[in-house]
């Protein structure tokens, strides 16, 4: 029986993790803003299931829920880095606040949970870190260029550290979602002021586009939560998993096309050595 603490389970992906872990008999630190969001998942599952009160940006609290969570169970086995929220502008349009507050959730809220298991799983010489990251943070478009930094960034600290711990029993893997039919397109999805006309085109119709398809994503949360729990149970998980064929698709054509540059550029990109 693992012991999990996941992060943003208030609805959509944290949410069916949590429901899921439970009911496959592990037992799970259930977190959100608000505790009383997710009474009703702990209340089936009282034994097994603790809620916790969890602000990502707020490092006081991410100490007392891993504190808390580890008094209850004993041990970490697995930290889910789940919370986040989109924010769509321009680059040149957005707002530095909003720009700076979704990086306290969605990177640096990311990094203190991180940092807050990690001594416990040293000690143990065991655990699984699994990232909740986005097709966004894998390819960038317009509008959503601000959400993409937070995420590529994300997985750039998610490798760093896979490669920092497997010598210490400890798997870290960040999973690229595509589009989940969760909140995300709507009532958390943040957008900024869009005034310019010159980006009509591209990124406002874009930001139109984004939140078109809230509550129209193809992807079943429940599912990602199967593979979330499948990645846990992996002896040597992948450091980078993609979920969905939506993102798998794209991610594999912007593969390509980085080979396709590579190759026409090659000559270019390897005459940097000093002469003779």
């Amino acid at each position: 029986m693992r012991s999990w603490i996941i992060t943003g389970c208030s609805t959509g992906i944290g949410r069916a993790i949590a429901t899921h872990v439970l009911a496959i008999g592990d037992r799970a630190a259930v977190t959100a803003r608000r505790p009383s969001d997710v009474a009703d998942i702990v209340a089936a599952y009282p034994d097994r299931a603790i809620a916790l009160p969890l602000d990502v940006a707020d490092p006081a609290q991410v100490t007392a829920a891993v504190t808390q969570a580890e008094a209850r169970f004993g041990a970490i086995d697995v930290l889910v880095n789940n919370a986040g929220y989109g924010y769509v502008a321009s680059i040149e349009e957005g707002d530095e606040a909003e720009i700076k507050a979704m990086y306290e959730v969605n990177l640096f809220g990311a990094l203190r949970m991180m940092r807050a298991v990690l001594p416990g799983m040293r000690a143990r010489r065991q655990g699984r870190i699994i990232q909740i990251s986005s097709l966004a943070g894998r390819i960038s478009n317009p509008a959503t260029g601000h959400y993409s930094g937070s995420k590529f960034a994300l997985e750039a600290v998610s490798e760093a550290l896979s490669r920092e711990v497997e010598e210490l029993g400890i798997r870290v893997c960040s999973i690229a979602a595509g589009m989940f039919r969760t909140d995300f397109s709507g009532r958390s999805l943040r957008t900024g002021d869009s005034a310019l006309a010159d980006y009509d085109a591209g990124v406002h119709e874009r930001m139109k586009l984004v939140q078109s398809v809230d509550g129209r994503q193809p992807g079943d949360p429940a599912k990602l939560a199967r593979i979330v729990a499948a990645v846990a149970d992996m002896r040597d998980p992948p450091r980078q998993l993609i979920a969905g064929p939506d993102a798998y698709r794209a991610i594999g054509a912007r593969m390509d096309e980085i080979r396709a540059a590579m190759a026409e550029h090659e000559a270019l990109s390897l005459d940097t050595s000093f002469d003779g």
